[in-house]
């Protein structure tokens, strides 16, 4: 099957929440997309709500795995024929403390969120350079730049997928390609209000100066942006998207109960 877009996008965790949202927002600027994710039954509702199966590639992949990341690659480039944008988005976290932490749970953490943006990023550069180069986006994490509870394997493989980003962008910049990462903050995604308690969620509240949750639209225009011409001298950057989150210290609900904020 052939397609007339130019471009071509490869989203994992495409079957929901971030990964879908930007999917959509790369087909309404008229790329084909490529979606990578291990929930075989998910990533098929996500592809039909799409509604476009001419621009549109569901894979099944286990991004920690080497021989299906290849296998899923393959089948991009033999349905589009190149590649432009890769964002790694597929990501696990167990939320315990440390002493709690089983180290097979350690492992399976790392191996999603750090060995499995490494093994695309290795398969999806070679056809990214048959076109002269392209664009990838790591999507990290708040909890890389900075540590809060229950996070230790989460939050280190984020910190370990900033570093590597910054370290594709430096090897990577000969072949055309750029490598940027953005670090959602809370965001009102499907897994958030699952697991996000009502005390989690005013905590959060207290600490972020914009006052409230981010949407999965606005974490889609920044990583868009990131893959689109308009950021054509940007690589090696981290973007934080979170509402201020990072920048903030103390004194937020006591600088609002006391009406300092304007």
């Amino acid at each position: 099957m052939t397609t007339s877009i130019t471009k071509v996008a490869l989203i994992t965790g495409a079957a929901r929440g971030i990964g879908l949202a930007t999917a959509k927002r790369f087909l309404a600027e008229d790329w084909a997309v490529a979606l990578l994710d291990i929930e075989e039954q998910q990533l098929r509702e996500a592809a039909a709500s799409l509604a476009d199966p001419v621009n549109v590639l569901a894979l099944t992949c286990d991004v920690s795995d080497a021989g299906s990341v290849n296998a899923a690659m393959a089948r991009v480039a033999d349905r589009f024929g190149r590649l432009d944008a890769l964002v790694n988005n597929a990501g696990v976290a167990v939320f315990k403390p440390i002493l709690d932490t089983a180290d097979d749970e350690w492992d399976r953490v790392l191996a999603v969120n750090l060995r499995g943006p490494f093994l695309c990023i290795k398969a999806a550069a070679p056809l990214m350079r048959e076109h002269g180069g392209g664009a990838i986006v790591n999507i990290t994490s708040i909890s890389g730049l900075r540590a809060s509870t229950l996070r230790v394997a989460y939050g280190t493989s984020k910190a370990g997928l900033a570093h590597l980003t910054k370290q594709a962008a430096v090897e990577l910049g000969a072949l055309g390609i750029r490598v940027n990462a953005v670090a959602p903050g809370p965001v009102d995604t499907a897994m958030a209000k699952a697991v996000h308690s009502p005390a989690i969620r005013a905590d959060y509240h207290d600490a972020i100066p914009l006052n409230r949750y981010g949407l999965e639209d606005e974490l889609a225009d920044a990583i868009f942006f990131l893959c689109s011409e308009r950021s054509s001298y940007i690589t090696g950057q981290l973007l934080a998207v979170d509402g201020g989150f990072d920048a903030a210290g103390i004194g937020l609900p006591t600088l609002r109960k006391d009406g300092r904020n304007g």
